[in-house]
């Protein structure tokens, strides 16, 4: 390997020295024109560098101002769903100080919560099934322990103290659980 390596520096330097010695023959004149092909050669370069730099650069700073400005703005169709579900609340408020009538008060406030949920489902949230399934550190905190009512459901989620939420499969809230042992 190294006789390969020292025979290819041999041969690099014996096509040097062909042609240094073919640039020594050629007259002033022509040594100038090539030098002044080289420079020129060398400036083109550089700009094209500068230039490609300089759009790398652009790139740059503009997928950063994109980035900040998706972070900012990312809540806002969330937050659009929800304007409407604000609204029936506050309209449910002005109304109840009116009314007297705590059925009605009550299926006011179970549309605008149904409503709210299909609002969030509509988006990407999906509630977390827990009571009854084997406890899962992936996906359930454990606040407690109680004895098992069963045997059958020692190791599983016997309450739900806190649900636990996906937003598009991937898990934004743990379900906060009591487990049977």
């Amino acid at each position: 390997m190294s006789t390969k390596k020292s025979e290819s520096v041999k041969d690099q330097r014996d096509e040097n020295e062909e042609q240094k010695e073919l640039l020594d023959e050629q007259p002033i004149d022509e040594k100038q024109n090539h030098t002044a092909e080289l420079l020129a050669k060398i400036d083109e370069l550089n700009d094209k560098y500068l230039r490609l730099y300089s759009e790398f650069d652009n790139f740059r700073k503009r997928t950063a101002k994109e980035k900040i400005e998706l972070m900012q703005t990312a809540g806002e169709n969330v937050f659009k769903t929800m304007l409407p579900v604000v609204d029936d609340f506050e309209r449910a408020v002005k109304s109840n100080a009116e009314i007297n009538d705590a059925p009605a008060i009550k299926e006011g406030v179970n549309l605008i919560y149904n409503k709210l949920k299909n609002s969030l489902t509509q988006k990407g949230l999906e509630e977390m099934k827990s009571i009854g399934e084997p406890f899962n550190t992936d996906l359930h905190e454990a606040v407690t322990n109680i004895p098992a009512p069963s045997d059958d459901l020692k190791g599983k989620v016997i309450e739900e103290l806190e649900k636990g939420y996906y937003l598009n499969g991937k898990v934004i809230r743990f379900a906060k659980v009591v487990i049977g042992s």
